[in-house]
């Protein structure tokens, strides 16, 4: 088949981010009692490694071998979820008192962003980020007296990560749930996973139950945004 360019309602593209939920790690290797990140700015994704190691033999390069990857982040925003304390190194010495440089807890993290097009814009779809083994560096606060152009103070936190097993294939520590892949029924049983219900905690599964719940949905009919 010829390729063509550039067809209606194929000129995709990314933006926004939105939907940033912080998942608490537990004793028993869980991503439990998810709690919503309001005032979400922005996300820098800042994968690294994967460098060249070139090998050369017979007076030529015999192989090209590569470093292993990892993924880091920056999570930008004005204020965070009352859980993310522990991930940021503090702890409550009484109700009200937190006191700093304490140990970081690991922790989960997701969010969305939008995938648009030349047709539907905004509203062609989106994309849900899980990011997990996450530990946050402490990070600058900048305070500044207000004045007659009043801003609010920006926070962000470096993010490194430990990839977890995923079954065939190699670790990771970054997965992507593309929302025009799959029918409305298969992202609502997710989203409600992830986001709770009126019965249960959101929480975030691992990529073999993310998958689990994406198969076991897709004979539904759901049309639930």
């Amino acid at each position: 088949m010829r390729l063509e360019w550039d067809k209606v309602t194929e000129r995709l593209y990314e933006t926004g981010v939105s939907n940033g939920v912080y998942y608490k790690y537990t004793s028993a290797g869980a991503y439990d009692n998810g709690e919503a990140w309001n005032g979400l700015t922005g996300v820098t994704e800042r994968p690294s490694g994967a460098e060249s190691n070139p090998i050369y033999a017979d007076n030529t390069k015999y192989l090209d071998l590569r470093s292993a990857e990892d993924f880091n982040a920056t999570i930008e925003a004005y204020t965070y979820p009352d859980g993310f304390s522990a991930s940021d190194g503090k702890s409550a010495l009484m109700d009200g008192v937190n006191i700093g440089q304490q140990k970081r807890a690991p922790f989960g993290f997701s969010y969305q962003t939008i995938i648009g097009n030349d047709t539907e814009y905004n509203d062609y779809g989106y994309t849900i980020h899980l990011i997990y083994g996450a530990t946050a560096s402490p990070s600058e606060k900048t305070r500044t007296t207000v004045n007659d152009s009043p801003e609010a103070t920006a926070m962000s936190w470096e993010v490194s990560t430990v990839p977890v097993p995923v079954e065939g294939f190699k670790p990771t520590a970054h997965l992507e749930i593309d929302s025009t892949k799959f029918t409305d029924a298969q992202m609502t049983a997710i989203k409600n996973v992830l986001y709770g219900t009126d019965e249960d905690d959101a929480r975030m599964p691992f990529p073999a139950e993310v998958a689990s719940i994406l198969q076991a949905a897709a004979g539904g009919n759901d049309s639930t945004p």
